[in-house]
């Protein structure tokens, strides 16, 4: 009788303990969910904003169409990725295309004037600022996830309920080098 509730007594500890390391695994992917869900929404008002700034540009710098172009074309690229790895690369080279037209507008002293413009350009750098904190959030939610699942033993529960690594929201190498100042 006493072995029966030894073994009654380690099924239930057993049963308690895989019952709470996947409650803490799924509260973890749900943050993680909810803080890519929450840059998708300034994502989605960058995404917004870029074709009104690709036609207060167009208007100045005509024969500079292929950039313009090469951000339509990242933006509706970033519009359409289905998954979080796609949203990432998409949304890296979109951030790329808009430096570019940034630094066009450089070459045409009418447009870095143009009041419209103008106000595009601060609009998109408030959210430029937004999206680079809720990249924080995101990546620190992800960090404490994939660290989550690959101690032991989450591990073991984490394999059996299909949870993964979920990827860094990370910028692109060519946005690591250093920026040339030339006088």
């Amino acid at each position: 009788m006493m072995m029966l509730w030894v073994v009654l007594g380690i099924v239930v500890i057993t049963v308690v303990f895989v019952v709470s390391i996947y409650n803490k695994l799924a509260k973890l992917n749900v943050n993680v969910d909810e803080a890519f869900s929450s840059m998708d929404v300034f994502l989605k008002k960058r995404y917004d904003l870029i074709p009104n700034l690709v036609e207060t540009v167009k208007g100045y710098a005509k024969h500079e169409k292929e950039t313009l172009e090469s951000v339509i074309r990242a933006r509706n690229s970033a519009l359409s990725a289905t998954n979080t790895e796609d949203k990432i690369n998409a949304n890296n080279q979109l951030a790329m295309g808009l430096k570019s037209i940034f630094a066009l507008a450089e070459n045409y002293p009418d447009l870095k004037a143009n009041e419209g413009f103008t106000n595009l350009q601060n609009q998109l750098t408030k959210i430029e600022e937004d999206i680079s904190n809720a990249r924080l959030y995101y990546n620190g939610s992800v960090k404490v996830f994939n660290k989550e699942i690959v101690v032991f033993p989450n591990v073991i529960i984490a394999n059996m309920l299909g949870y993964s690594k979920k990827p860094f929201f990370e910028i692109e190498e060519s946005e690591r080098e250093n920026v040339k100042v030339e006088f």
